[in-house]
């Protein structure tokens, strides 16, 4: 008996032995993963995240890594030097520059040269570097500036009449960001090839101008010609992606030069509920659109006048010299007539967002400025369409219907060509394009509607719709449906397409009533989509109302593709020139 006993008690141990065993891995295999789980978000920490652990008390110096450093070692060795640098970097100024000055120089004015160029004894100070992550083969730094100066600048304007004004440039302010490419790295000192600078951002530039010896602004127009002119030299000649190139050692550094890198068209569509900028009557809005803000780069569409939700339909495209960091910004502003323009809102969408070879089609709400992100006023929004064709990547969309023709707004031949610069590249796009009119006939189905407002006594409508073809100016309608707020038509209207990658269909939704009629809300379409997927059925927001939406279904059957004798003739130019 005792025998037995011992073997269930000794078996009993075991088990319990075991047991524990178990629980007690299972625990640490938990606390492993809390550990683990814990560690994983300490890399995730950011230095702001730290602060707000640790007391400024305990909070230890060493573990704040900024993005730039701070350059008092630089500073300090700048202004000992700085007597020298101005008379050095005077005379390269004034020769460099001027050629510079004299491209941008307004109609308005004969010549302009530098009288006197001195920079003062007010050194820049360098406010922090930072390495940005680059390639093998290079190192990119970009180093912060600012310049409070009193520089001795003179600029000596001769008029078309004759006479000389010798125009003072004085309390200059500069702060900005430039970056410092060193490249190709070589094994002989300094061991890089070239250097290559250009502004990165330019945060801030504000200067005064004075006629010596009397007042510029008895001069009209001319305080405000300079100023343009000398915003547009800076913009072209150094600010990115535009860069500048030192050789060090001798070589051929054409790879470092600025080139495009594809092309952006943009199709800019509509807005909608824009601020109102007029106290009689409503704005009168166009848009100002472009990549880099030169006056010889932006586009402007047309002024759609007493509207708020104007409906463009214009079409722009852009060269892209650098699709890693530009961005395509978009100005709404109400036209004053002979007053300038006042501006309603911008946005901007960097060319990141853009999957090559696919449309983009988005809506962006307006903002004050796009530098600024505490804006919170609703000023409207606007619609585009973006098209990112990069160089050398096929530099197109295929339409599904006829794959040898592309589908987008122009038929391009891109070729590379190093010695090429941007320059030409504005001048010779226009000779590597031709029209391609897509033709076909839409059928449209207006399906039905939900959820449209009341606008009877009754707690009803009546509702219809009215089909609109922008360009081509057709219009059909449903039939009335009494006393609805989600009306079923079912109703399916052809349209003849002329040219549809520029045609738009404008939805608008009314109430019926004996005498007149009552607008409800609309809905405005691109054929973009229909072009793409040939046939498809869809439910959309109604523009005006809280939460209408309207049922569609569209099918395209496209017609031989059209061109005139003149294109043909142009595409077999093209065709030679390569």
């Amino acid at each position: 008996m005792g025998f037995v006993l011992g073997i269930i008690l000794g078996i009993a141990s075991g088990i319990g032995l075991i047991m524990f065993f178990a629980y007690y891995e299972n625990i640490r295999a938990k606390q492993r993963n809390e550990l683990a789980a814990t560690v994983a978000s300490f890399t995730r920490m950011t230095i702001q995240d730290a602060r707000k652990i640790l007391t400024p008390e305990v909070f230890p110096s060493w573990v704040v890594f900024p993005k730039m450093e701070k350059l008092k070692w630089l500073n300090s060795q700048l202004e000992k030097l700085w007597p020298y640098i101005d008379e050095a970097a005077s005379e390269l100024i004034k020769t460099s520059v001027e050629p510079v000055l004299e491209q941008y120089r307004p109609a308005v004015l004969a010549s302009l040269t530098f009288k006197t160029l001195t920079l003062g004894t007010v050194a820049p100070q360098f406010t922090g570097i930072g390495i940005i992550d680059s390639d093998p083969g290079e190192i990119i730094m970009e180093i912060e500036m600012q310049w409070d100066g009193n520089p001795n600048i003179v600029l000596d304007i001769k008029t078309h009449v004759g006479v000389t004004l010798p125009v003072q440039v004085k309390n200059i302010g500069f702060t900005g960001l430039f970056r410092i490419i060193l490249k190709p790295l070589v094994n002989e000192l300094p061991c890089f090839g070239a250097i290559c600078f250009s502004l990165r951002k330019k945060k801030d530039l504000d200067f005064t101008l004075k006629i010596i010896g009397g007042d510029i602004s008895t001069i009209p127009g001319l305080s405000d010609a300079i100023n343009e002119m000398i915003t547009d030299a800076v913009e072209d000649s150094i600010t990115w992606p535009v860069r500048q190139i030192i050789p060090i050692i001798p070589g051929d550094y054409s790879d470092l030069e600025l080139k495009p890198c594809g092309l952006l068209e943009v199709k800019l569509v509509q807005a909608k509920e824009l601020s109102n900028k007029d106290l009689i009557g409503k704005s009168d809005p166009f848009a100002a659109v472009f990549i880099r803000p030169l006056r010889s780069k932006t586009q402007k569409s047309k002024t759609i006048n007493n509207q708020l939700n104007p409906i463009w339909n214009e079409s722009f495209d852009f060269v892209v010299e650098d699709a890693t960091t530009q961005h395509l910004t978009v100005r709404v502003y109400d036209d004053e007539g002979l007053q300038p323009a006042e501006i309603i809102g911008c946005t901007q969408i960097a060319l990141t967002e853009l999957e090559p070879g696919k449309v983009k089609s988005l809506w962006l709400k307006l903002v004050k400025d796009v530098e600024v992100q505490r804006d919170t006023k609703y000023r409207g929004q606007v619609q585009l369409e973006l098209l990112y064709c990069p160089i050398g990547t096929g530099n197109q969309i295929l339409n599904p219907f006829y794959p040898d023709v592309p589908l987008t707004n122009i038929e391009r031949v891109l070729k590379e060509e190093p010695e090429e610069d941007a320059s030409d590249m504005e001048r010779k796009k226009a000779e590597r394009k031709c029209e391609v009119i897509l033709r076909g006939v839409l059928s449209v189905t207006v399906v039905s509607a939900e959820s449209l407002p009341i606008m009877d006594m009754s707690g009803k409508s009546d509702p219809y719709v009215v089909v609109t073809l922008k360009k081509g100016g057709t219009k059909m309608k449903t039939r009335v449906l009494n006393k609805t707020l989600n009306p079923v038509w079912n109703q399916t209207f052809d349209f003849v397409i002329e040219d549809a990658l520029h045609e738009l269909l404008i939805f608008e939704v009314y109430d019926h009533d004996t005498i007149g009629k009552n607008y409800m809300g609309r809905f405005v379409m691109t054929l973009t989509r229909a072009l793409l997927e040939g046939d498809f059925y869809d439910i959309f927001p109604l523009d005006g109302t809280k939460n209408g939406r309207l049922a569609l279904h569209l099918k395209w059957a496209p017609q031989p593709i059209m061109r005139d004798n003149t294109m043909e003739k142009m595409e077999a130019r093209i065709k030679t020139s390569f």
